[in-house]
């Protein structure tokens, strides 16, 4: 007797954010949501830092311009925040229309932000939370890091699904941790490929896409590639100067899905489309893939290489006893009873 695997439509996004506005932030997810699920999609993927779209002022000038722009406080106010009313909004949107998003965004937690994603089911509850292991480069001038525990692969209706963020795909010992939880679909978030061209080409487009393409192979998953553009509006925004309109451009989406044998299942198109792309998936070819080239399974040498994997959350406060407490004797324990 045969086994039924899933099938099921996905959606990847490829739009400008609504740029440091929390508000319309939520009501552009809440509508895109919609719109996936008008189409029969089952899953919607949002871009890298969607909410409230990705911090390009940090690669444009000095900290103290980006500062003195107020860039910095608009920015962390109009991140999204666990258990807000925007992110119930958000829930509920899931729950409305039967889907599972996977959410990316700026996560305001007290005095600190992390590039997180957020994996939502169609009941509208938290399957995972997610943050971002290491920010990269000046982006450490924003957000904080996550730890071991957000290396993980989550069972769902749909499939096993694991996330990372942009150049988290670069890191060759987190991807491995990933493929050993035997994922199945992926979701590989990017913010835009608008930045320092053509000068910086890792930066570029053909360097990351590729990037996306190679882990779909070497993982033997689907890879769902959310990607954002930057709008003209946003270049008004960011650039008060000729030299930083020539650092950053309007457009740079790249959206895609890629099937476990690297295969592109979704359009080509423009860098500046804004909208959804859809692909049908079918988990049942992710065998064929394996049967090749499996790099935790039986094409890897474990006696040779191993990945030693910390998943322990990490706490930065333990509570514990002070040595200067009083510590009852065992008698008085017993005459106190």
């Amino acid at each position: 007797m045969g086994i039924n695997h899933p099938k099921f439509k996905a959606a990847v996004v490829q739009a400008a954010p609504a740029f440091l506005d929390l508000d319309a932030s939520v009501e552009r997810t809440v509508s895109l949501i919609a719109e996936a699920s008008a189409e029969g999609a089952q899953l919607i993927a949002f871009p890298e830092t969607w909410i409230p779209g990705y911090p390009w002022h940090i690669w444009l000038d000095s900290p103290a311009w980006v500062m003195a722009k107020g860039f910095v406080q608009r920015y962390f106010d109009n991140a999204l925040q666990y258990g807000t009313p925007e992110a119930d909004r958000i829930a509920a949107a899931a729950a409305k229309h039967r889907i599972t998003v996977s959410l990316g965004f700026s996560e305001r937690d007290g005095g600190s932000l992390y590039i997180s994603q957020w994996l939502i089911g169609p009941d509208g509850q938290t399957i995972s939370r997610r943050r971002k292991l290491k920010p990269t480069h000046v982006e450490r001038t924003v957000f904080g890091e996550g730890d071991g525990s957000d290396l993980s692969v989550h069972d769902t209706a749909l499939g096993r699904i694991g996330s990372l963020c942009c150049w988290e795909h670069l890191q060759p010992l987190s991807k491995y941790a990933m493929y050993s939880q035997n994922e199945q679909i992926h979701i590989g978030a990017w913010p835009s490929f608008s930045l320092y061209q053509p000068f910086a080409h890792a930066l570029g487009s053909e360097v990351n896409v590729a990037v996306s393409r190679v882990y779909a192979v070497e993982g033997q998953c689907f890879f769902l590639a959310p990607c954002a553009t930057v709008s003209e509006a946003m270049i008004e925004e960011l650039c008060d100067t000729p030299e930083k309109r020539n650092l950053i451009r309007a457009g740079g989406g790249q959206a895609a899905i890629y099937g476990p044998d690297g295969t592109l299942l979704t359009p080509t198109m423009p860098d500046t489309y804004d909208g959804l792309l859809y692909a049908e998936l079918d988990l049942g070819v992710i065998s064929i893939a394996k049967s090749a080239a499996d790099p935790a399974g039986h094409y890897s040498r474990p006696d040779v290489t191993r990945l030693l994997l910390n998943r322990t959350p990490a706490k930065r406060v333990q509570d514990m006893a002070s040595p200067l407490d009083p510590v009852a004797e065992p008698e008085d324990t017993a005459q106190a009873q």
